[in-house]
């Protein structure tokens, strides 16, 4: 049985070993860090502020054979209503078998139910198809603004990645 618990410094060194190659790394943090390979003390740099924050949490998927995933979530609006999941990733040796879909169920049932939000959302390479399918099986959609689904582009290892930007609500 999957569950979800706050994140602990000592989670840092299984995402680490789930990053096979700079590609990988990229899908998964996008500009966010500035080097790679990242160590665990890299990512426990970034989530140590969130011990006093009440706007980011990041959040670490578990079941009986250990730590299997790993995604944050953080608020983006003063009010408290849009919730932004990030960071999402699952043990390389897991992948395909659903572990990805029930670590973001248990998330957005905390976002909804504990959480109060009105909407989740989060972004997504073009080129990571995997990924997006998951995210559009449990119910994200693309936001669309004028029309137009709405992404944003990165420059990642010298090349234009387009970011689709996807949402859901209660």
């Amino acid at each position: 049985m999957l569950r979800l618990r706050p994140y602990k410094r000592c989670d840092a060194q299984y995402i680490v070993k789930w990053i096979k190659d700079e590609t990988a790394f990229y899908k998964w943090s996008a500009d966010r860090y500035n080097k790679y390979p990242i160590t665990a003390d890299d990512i426990n740099a970034q989530y140590d502020p969130a011990a006093d924050s009440d706007t980011l949490f990041p959040m670490t998927a578990y079941d009986e054979s250990g730590v299997v995933g790993h995604f944050i979530m953080r608020f983006t609006d003063d009010s408290k209503e849009d919730l932004r999941f990030g960071f999402i990733i699952v043990d390389d040796s897991k992948r395909g078998k659903g572990y990805g879909k029930e670590m973001l169920w248990l998330g957005l049932k905390y976002a909804f139910e504990i959480l109060k939000v009105k909407r989740v959302t989060l972004g997504v390479f073009a080129n990571n198809d995997p990924a997006f399918y998951c995210y559009r099986s449990i119910g994200f959609r693309p936001i669309i603004a004028d029309g137009k689904e709405l992404t944003e582009t990165v420059s990642i290892m010298g090349e234009d990645w387009i970011c689709r930007e996807l949402e859901i609500h209660p």
